[in-house]
């Protein structure tokens, strides 16, 4: 009885070990479920996460759908939707010509200012309107407006400005009668009155008084030449019927004019502009026309062409 329960060593090794496994196996069955819980938490927390980011995108879709409801939206990016608002607002039809009217002129006829924008950016970009059905072309216009404007279209072409008419046998007359040899004084003249010069339409008298006004005032007649679009042809007709009187000329003062309003007189680039502006802000004042000889970027022909414009004095 002795010798059936008597446990060698190594059985007795063996029996601890397989109680230690007994063990090891009840604990991890109460331990495993603690660790699925943290998984389950970690999940939970993931779905809440989610939960809340798909909230936030919600609102701010509805945020921004509010906001293109808004009536300032509409007003401000009414250019989405060409031709809906001209009859909005009160307007005056007048006969125009789409290549030297300007934006007031557009807004004064029922377009949209933005339309008006577009016009103007077409021309800057050298785009010409050659007949009326090149305007319908521009973005923004609806088919209904076009067809409202279109009898009041007059395009007047600067080649043909000084078109002689023949008819049969009878001699050349000149498409305008009206024109006048006549003499005037460039910095005074009118756009009424430069438009009796012969050779001179409405589109050249307007780009003459506005490169006039970018000026200052001529102080040559050569500087016609200079006038936007003027051909060689043209300046040479209309040559001798001018004077200029320089002393009409509205200065430059260039101790007080800011980068920008030095750099949009024609014959200053930006970089020309902001050199005389540093250089006076080193010396404080500038006294005449030859300090700006120290500046690298401008030239002696530079100079001599602003002689007439630039005051060093006080006003």
């Amino acid at each position: 009885m002795k010798d059936f329960f008597f446990f060698s060593k190594s059985q007795r090794i063996g029996i601890l070990i397989l109680i230690a496994l007994i063990v090891l196996t009840i604990a991890a069955i109460h331990l495993l479920p603690l660790f699925f819980q943290n998984d389950n938490t970690d999940y939970i927390a993931t779905q809440e996460f989610q939960n809340e980011l798909k909230a936030f995108e919600d609102s701010l879709e509805k945020q921004q759908k509010s906001r293109y409801n808004k009536p300032e939206y509409t007003r401000r990016y009414s250019g989405y939707q060409p031709g809906k608002q001209e009859k909005d607002i009160p307007y005056n039809l007048f006969p125009f010509d789409p290549n030297t009217a300007d934006s007031a002129d557009f807004v004064r006829l029922g377009l949209r200012p933005y339309i008006a924008g577009n016009i103007l950016k077409y021309r800057a970009k050298g785009g010409n309107f050659r007949k009326p059905e090149d305007f319908a072309r521009i973005y923004g216009i609806s088919e209904e407006k076009y067809q409202e404007l279109a009898p009041y279209i007059q395009i007047q072409s600067p080649e043909t400005e000084t078109v002689l008419v023949k008819t049969d046998t009878t001699p050349q007359k000149p498409l305008f009668p009206q024109k006048k040899d006549t003499v005037l004084e460039l910095n005074t003249a009118d756009t009424a009155g430069l438009m009796m010069i012969r050779g001179i339409g409405r589109w050249y008298a307007q780009n003459i008084v506005r490169y006039r006004e970018q000026l200052g005032g001529f102080y040559c007649v050569e500087q016609l030449r200079e006038v936007p679009r003027m051909n060689e042809e043209n300046y040479l007709r209309i040559k001798d019927s001018f004077t200029v009187d320089s002393s009409l000329i509205t200065p430059l003062y260039v101790n007080r004019a800011s980068v920008e309003r030095l750099k949009r007189h024609p014959y200053l680039t930006f970089t020309q502009a902001r050199a005389i502006y540093e250089l006076r802000r080193l010396k404080i004042k500038l006294s005449d026309l030859e300090q700006l000889r120290k500046l690298d970027e401008l030239n002696d022909d530079d100079l001599q062409r602003l002689r007439p414009y630039l005051s060093f004095e006080t006003p």
